[in-house]
């Protein structure tokens, strides 16, 4: 996707998570560097532990304060007004307008992120009056609109509706109008559609893309579902001990993987195109991602993977290579892996 310096919504460079614990200090993510453009969709992919939602939680400041949490790095996103705030360094009385105004965040369980005691109108109409001048009955009214835009039948009615009321589907539809009801040029989706059939993990996934389409806004895409990023995403970034282990354009990506670890989770996905084959069970990446307060020497995958050398992996810590084609990959043999 070409883009120009004024189509770059998000900047983050060398984000770095870490959390103080009983245990000793734990690296949540280190040395996390992306940029997001106007109308693109980037996924983050990995295992549970991999450091995607603690990113996503960064990137809104929503993460507990120092001692127990310091972030550094550099996070700049772009305002209304056309310039890049550093986001890291506001003060929390702006960051609280930037909170839904330019970033906004959709969470993984709607029915532990909605007030259970609020109706759905009253927790709309309180984030659009939160950030814009409006009375009662003109938020109601865009509160309905909001309701309709997601596909929510009934969208009047459904204002008096309290969250168990609601299907699980609905209910995501809401958290997503919640979250667009201030018109957010970066929109944060943690894994939204992981709870749902998929039936509706399809319709909720067709309503991103309209509504990308009809406001330009940007999405980061958090899940741990491929067959997700396949239909999705235009840019790929799988995580790994909270690194970027792996970034680039999913063709590309899903063509011809470069990292061992993008390689299992390629191959631990079923294929409908081998059922019925004896080819053995399921492949799966063994072993477990590694405990933060405690990481392997040299490539934190060395101990699952199928390329390990010896006295090469388990010393040396690979950096993040870039690619002739732009594509960016953290392996000391990625080039072997890819000849």
């Amino acid at each position: 996707m070409e883009a120009g310096s004024g189509d770059i919504l998000l900047e983050v460079e060398k984000l770095a998570i870490r959390f103080r614990t009983h245990g000793g200090e734990s690296a949540a993510v280190s040395d996390v560097s992306f940029c997001l453009k106007r109308g693109e969709t980037l996924a983050m992919v990995g295992e549970s532990g991999s450091g995607k939602s603690v990113t996503s939680l960064a990137l809104m400041r929503l993460l507990p304060k120092a001692p127990l949490c310091t972030v550094s790095g550099s996070v700049r996103l772009r305002g209304k007004d056309g310039g890049m705030l550093d986001v890291l360094s506001l003060p929390e009385s702006r960051m609280r307008a930037v909170r839904g105004d330019n970033v906004s965040m959709v969470f993984q369980e709607p029915m532990t992120s909605l007030n259970p005691v609020q109706t759905i109108g009253a927790q709309i109409t309180e984030t659009i009056r939160l950030h814009r001048p409006m009375g009662r009955r003109a938020a109601d009214e865009e509160a309905v609109r909001l309701l309709d835009l997601v596909g929510i039948p009934a969208a009047r009615q459904r204002l008096t509706a309290y969250p168990h009321q609601l299907s699980g589907g609905m209910r995501q539809r809401a958290m997503i109008a919640m979250a667009l009801s201030c018109e957010p040029s970066v929109l944060i989706a943690d894994e939204p559609t992981t709870a749902l059939d998929v039936t509706i993990q399809a319709q909720i996934l067709d309503l991103l893309r309209r509504l990308q389409e009809q406001t330009g806004m940007a999405v980061i895409f958090i899940t741990h579902n491929l067959g997700v990023v396949a239909e999705i995403a235009d840019r790929v970034m799988v995580m790994y001990a909270g690194r970027v282990v792996e970034q680039a354009d999913v063709v590309p990506l899903f063509r011809q993987p470069l990292m061992p670890y993008t390689q299992g989770l390629l191959r631990s996905v079923p294929r409908l195109d081998l059922a019925g084959r004896r080819t053995g069970a399921l492949s799966a990446i063994r072993g477990n991602v590694p405990d933060p307060r405690r990481p392997p020497p040299g490539c934190a995958f060395h101990p699952r993977c199928d390329f390990f050398v010896g006295g090469r992996c388990d010393v040396q810590a690979p950096a993040l290579d870039v690619t002739s084609d732009d594509r960016q990959v953290r392996c000391l043999r990625w080039s072997e892996i890819a000849a």
